[in-house]
């Protein structure tokens, strides 16, 4: 929102300079952007008259003036702008004269014939950024005057940041009724009374969409003057509103715009068939906007329409083929409440943003639309004369917002902000924000107006009343409330342990989107049930619900392999989404992901790269910690190679996978080389085993060897869980130390080394008791496994 701070004085006037001002108001929450002058450095500059144009001798596009600036004689000025013409008044930089970038003006010959002076263009004072010619002013410019006086020209404008919860700031008496606020200063707010009707001339309007625009209103205006101009007054308030003046009918809308925050527009009405209609769009309609875009309206849009054709789109943009001209003769003038609903994402959706679909799509008051009218009627009739007829309002009283109206208790105020108010102040403040306050038992009963969407609850109002005092003036006090603990148990290995070994590992944790590409998702899907689909994704490439973390992790690896990444270890903990939007599941999970070299670059050991068996060790240290009876099954996953997978079972539940990436994905996936990752169920992860005390044995514990002979499809893993079966007191311990297939093994078998721990708590250990063990074990190998002992 950009104004002039000269205007918001017109309004407010606080005893306060301009850095004061702007403090108070970036204080206030309504930050400070920029504050620019609105016009270059410059001096000298005077109104001046052209009285006589001649052609240059030497020169065809220059031209030779003299120039009326209120001193003793004419001045003679060589020029070559296009547009000047005798009796055209404009600003004359005299000899003397500096203007913007400390140019200096003085006496010259422009093909031989001297020059006393220049005449300006609004881009060489500095107040605009281009020009196509001479500025021209108005008739009643008063000659030799100094330019800065007569335009106003020592004055700032204030752009300031609004958040979107703030629109009834979107307006200079919105801004002022801050200020007011702010320091205790009455407003001196503009009259928009009632414009009594000077014609009986009106036009039939049919709204048949209410909810999204419960109230509208028009008016016919006639015989309006087609040449008139735009008074300068009105123009400079405009231009230093970020805003270029279009013509005086364009220039009072926006002008109403600017000033009271209302939104509106004038079609020609000689351009309108028969009727108004505030109607839905239907799927295809085709509309010329004022830009010259020709759009084709998507269905549900809210457009303004004749009986014929779409005349503009509500709340965005007017058409082209109804807009007002040089031609235009009769107005019809148009104010309206369009809910914001009904307008929020509309503009964006067809390539656009304007100053109105800003201000709809977050709420204009509903109740300003009958002052706008009136205060828009009253410019024009001023400026471009003609008859007014009466004011047409179709409304709906039930679909307009309600009126909230709040209790607001003085002890949740001193609760909330750490200090009691004075009942005083507090009814003082929120009845200059526009509220209605009525005091009652133990605080206020407050009623909120219609321009302030965003006060829907007690704590709305204590913000206001703290934005008011000062954010920085509340006290520091130390917060108060019960301490709340967690259960802490044995059970669960904490989170924060599993993420500590990982990092000692060498990882880095990653936290990417929940949301994903839904190739990636399909690529490295499990299941090939459909993700969960956002309703309203930020991107098309981040419009599904995550089912695994492989895509992120997998995303991140090739960004940083892309840039020079040798060596990369991910893990990530987080939630996946599963089911569909009615009935999500959604647990954690924690995985990761290995690329690249095992080590970084050094000396002692020989680079290579890593493989499956370097990601499954940290597994199995994540594992370790909450013990457990681990297994690995090699089983086929879509998006693993199918000889490099594994799945991990604990205490014989499946929890995740391990493996390398298919080969198949790289491709795709833009990947350069062999990636392994592995995924698991959190809460299976983190349960724990609890460790029970057992007394040491204080007697001598026996190592005894075996040599087994099996087949090569027999994995270390059988060979453990066929000899945890085995029940015996005095097995303490076992350990694979060995394997070993070539000379001396036959075809298709391989010998593996199993060293036995062997101890008794209470006595030493006989030869017979391990010479029983051990036939024990070797005859359940030699059943289980078809086991034989090696020679």
């Amino acid at each position: 929102m950009k104004f002039s701070e000269k205007w918001l004085r017109e309004w407010v006037n606080p005893a306060l300079d301009t850095d004061a001002l702007v403090e108070k108001l970036t204080g206030a929450g309504l930050e400070v952007d920029a504050v620019e002058a609105v016009a270059g450095e410059f001096s000298g500059v005077v109104v001046g008259q052209v009285t006589s144009v001649t052609p240059h001798p030497d020169a065809d596009k220059l031209r030779l003036t003299k120039v009326n600036v209120g001193a003793d004689e004419l001045l003679d000025i060589v020029c070559g702008a296009s547009n000047v013409r005798e009796g055209l008044k404009i600003p004359v930089a005299v000899i003397g004269s500096v203007l913007p970038g400390n140019f200096k003006i003085k006496q010259a010959k422009l093909r031989g014939v001297p020059s006393f002076g220049m005449l300006c263009s609004s881009k060489e004072l500095g107040l605009t950024e281009s020009a196509e010619g001479l500025m021209e002013l108005a008739d009643d410019a008063p000659v030799g005057e100094d330019f800065r006086v007569y335009l106003d020209l020592d004055d700032k404008a204030i752009d300031i940041d609004l958040t979107p919860n703030r629109s009834d700031c979107l307006s200079v008496a919105g801004v002022a009724r801050e200020v007011g606020v702010l320091t205790s200063e009455d407003i001196n707010a503009v009259a928009c009374d009632d414009v009594n009707a000077t014609s009986s001339k009106t036009f039939e309007v049919k709204v048949e969409a209410s909810a999204a625009c419960p109230r509208y209103l028009g008016r016919v205006i006639e015989n309006i003057n087609p040449a008139a101009e735009t008074p300068v007054w009105m123009q400079e308030k405009l231009r230093r509103s970020g805003l270029r003046s279009l013509g005086p009918v364009v220039d009072v809308t926006n002008y109403v715009m600017i000033e009271l925050g209302q939104p509106m527009h004038a079609f020609d009405l000689d351009k309108i068939d028969q009727a108004i209609h505030v109607r839905l769009s239907e799927q295809g309609e085709k509309l010329t906007l004022l830009d010259g875009q020709e759009i084709e309206t998507q269905a549900g849009t809210l457009l303004i329409s004749d009986s014929q054709k779409p005349l503009a789109l509500a709340g965005v943009m007017g058409g082209k083929e109804s807009a007002v001209s040089s031609q235009t003769t009769s107005l019809f003038l148009e104010a309206a409440f369009f809910a914001p609903e009904a307008i929020a994402g509309k503009a964006r959706s067809y390539g656009l943003h304007t100053d109105s679909s800003h201000r709809f799509e977050r709420g204009v008051d509903p109740e300003l639309a009958k002052s706008a009218i009136n205060r828009a009627t009253a410019l024009l009739l001023e400026i471009v004369g003609g008859e007014a007829g009466p004011v047409i309002e179709q409304c709906s009283e039930k679909e307009l917002p309600e009126i909230a109206s709040i209790y607001l208790r003085a002890d949740r105020i001193k609760r909330v902000l750490g200090l009691e108010l004075d009942k005083k102040t507090v009814s003082e403040q929120l009845t200059r924000l526009g509220l209605v306050v009525e005091n009652v038992d133990g605080g206020w009963q407050v009623s909120v107006p219609s321009f302030r969407f965003d006060l829907a609850i007690e704590v709305d109002l204590i913000e206001e009343l703290g934005r008011l005092y000062g954010y920085d003036k509340l006290p520091n006090t130390r917060p108060q409330g019960t301490v709340l603990t967690t259960n802490i148990t044995e059970t669960l290995t904490p989170v924060d342990r599993l993420q500590n070994v990982l990092v000692d590992r060498g990882y880095y944790e990653a936290v990417t989107y929940s949301f994903v590409e839904p190739k990636i998702q399909q690529l490295l899907a499990e299941d090939t049930s459909a993700p969960i689909k956002l309703a309203n994704p930020i991107s098309a490439d981040l419009s599904v619900m995550r089912t695994s973390l492989w895509p992120g992790l997998v995303q991140a690896m090739v960004y940083n392999a892309n840039r020079q990444h040798e060596r990369i270890r991910l893990f990530e903990v987080g939630r996946v989404f599963k089911g569909t939007l009615e009935n999500i599941d959604q647990h954690r999970q924690i995985g990761g992901l290995i690329y690249g070299s095992q080590y970084a670059e050094q000396w002692s050991q020989k680079p290579r790269n890593v493989d499956f068996f370097d990601i499954k060790a940290d597994v199995e240290a994540l594992l370790k910690l909450g013990g457990g009876q681990i297994t690995y099954e090699a089983e086929s996953h879509p998006a693993l190679h199918p000889g490099q997978s594994a799945r991990v079972y604990k205490n014989g539940k499946a929890i995740g996978w391990l493996g390398a990436l298919h080969p198949k994905l790289n491709k795709p996936l833009d990947i350069d080389g062999k990636v392994y990752v592995f995924e698991l169920s959190l809460s299976d992860v983190v349960e724990t085993d609890v460790p029970e005390f057992e007394t040491l044995s204080k007697f001598p514990a026996l190592r005894r060897d075996l040599a087994l002979l099996v087949d090569d499809a027999i994995t270390a893993g059988q060979i453990e869980d066929c000899l945890r079966e085995i029940d015996s007191d005095i097995l303490k311990s076992f350990q694979l130390f060995d394997v070993y297939s070539g000379d001396g093994v036959e075809l298709g078998k391989k010998s593996l080394a199993v060293a036995f721990i062997l101890q008794h708590k209470e006595r030493t250990l006989t030869d017979d008791e391990v010479d029983s063990l051990l036939n024990s074990v070797t005859e359940a190998l030699a059943q289980t496994l078809n086991a034989t002992i090696r020679s």
